[in-house]
């Protein structure tokens, strides 16, 4: 976001500072950590350490973040893409074998994320070359405010190794600088640029996590509002589909969750009512014709957990295919955060018997678009 034009940026002493202060909250946020029992979860003893620092350290930046400029926010969103830019590619090249590479489709910026064995670059014999099953179009988390594609390189590097598939990250334009409908013209234009590439429907699957899933619902309904066909299948990570925020979850969970008591919704709806369909999913009225197969995973101790039961409910009453997955003493898009956990592994599981199930590869389909 902050190399877009439009968008403002904090001078350099000032970032300097602010990164300065990042650090300091992020260290105040680990020390607490012994006083808040760590070794007390759902899992095993490292698991429940990994879960508890993984907490605090998430929480402390979220805390610190929300309360800067918007200037500020940027400079220092663009610090960490730097370093995730470095960082990431020999990461998953290394343990996923996985490539990234930049593209731009339907006009909109992003990243891929494909195993290596399916690219002419690593392999000569096109005998060898590992087929990609299906193109999952991946719209990252953030609150509809913040990260971006090259943060979530881990991620996607995951879903290419459990899944065969390959992933599009797309850069989609985020709020206060863009608020709704924005992103939902950037997914929107990119779903188109895959089939007028050539990637047919019935492969595509549109996946998303937090703020990113709530836009991928979004997606499906501007899709059916176009007459435009819909994907495969939808894949959801605590996605954020009640802006309403006025389940007890908010508040029963606020101590327990990564996410700050007081989330923003604000700067994207910009006047739009949170209980507009459009961008709250849980007011919408699916219909199996058209809301395809869906998987959405969420955890117990997370504030948007009422909501997102009452959206997989709402799913499961209209008759569209659903598998739905809270795990215990979890928080906000865990399988993210803490991909190491016994949770999370139980939810990579479940997206690769999804492939199976709802996603038929496309023996003709170019094998890079």
């Amino acid at each position: 976001m902050a190399d877009r034009p439009e968008v403002n940026t904090a001078s350099a002493p000032v970032t300097a500072l602010t990164v300065m202060g990042l650090a300091e909250s992020m260290l105040n946020g680990l020390a607490r950590v012994p006083f808040r029992r760590p070794w007390q979860g759902p899992g095993g003893l490292l698991d429940n350490l990994g879960q508890s620092v993984t907490r605090q350290v998430i929480r402390s930046f979220m805390g610190f973040s929300m309360g800067l400029p918007i200037e500020e926010f940027r400079s220092m969103e663009k610090i960490l893409d730097d370093i995730c830019r470095v960082v990431m590619p020999p990461f998953i090249g290394i343990t996923d074998d996985v490539e990234i590479t930049g593209d731009t489709i339907g006009g909109v910026p992003g990243i891929w994320c494909r195993a290596k064995a399916s690219s002419d670059a690593y392999v000569d014999d096109s005998d060898d070359k590992q087929s990609i099953g299906a193109t999952i179009l991946y719209l990252h988390g953030g609150g509809y405010i913040g990260t971006s594609p090259i943060m979530y390189a881990a991620f996607a590097a995951s879903l290419v190794k459990v899944t065969g598939h390959e992933v599009f990250i797309a850069d989609y334009r985020m709020a206060p600088e863009f608020p709704f409908p924005a992103g939902v013209l950037d997914a929107a234009d990119v779903y188109k640029g895959l089939l007028e590439r050539g990637v047919a429907s019935q492969h595509l699957v549109v996946a998303g996590d937090s703020g990113g899933g709530g836009l991928a619902t979004s997606l499906i309904s501007y899709l059916h509002s176009k007459s435009l066909p819909v994907p495969a299948a939808l894949a959801l990570f605590s996605p954020e589909v009640d802006l309403d925020l006025d389940h007890p979850s908010i508040m029963e969970n606020a101590q327990l969750d990564i996410l700050p008591w007081n989330v923003p919704v604000t700067p994207y709806l910009h006047g739009v009512q949170p209980n507009d369909e459009r961008v709250s999913a849980i007011h919408a009225a699916p219909n199996p014709e058209w809301f395809p197969p869906t998987f959405v995973c969420w955890g117990a101790d997370e504030m948007f957990r009422d909501g997102i039961r009452e959206f997989a409910d709402g799913l499961r009453a209209a008759g569209v295919p659903i598998h739905a997955m809270e795990e215990y003493g979890m928080f906000h898009v865990f399988p993210i955060l803490m991909p190491w956990a016994e949770a999370s592994k139980r939810v990579f599981r479940e997206l690769h018997d999804l492939a199976g199930r709802h996603v038929t590869p496309d023996p003709e389909a170019e094998q890079t678009h």
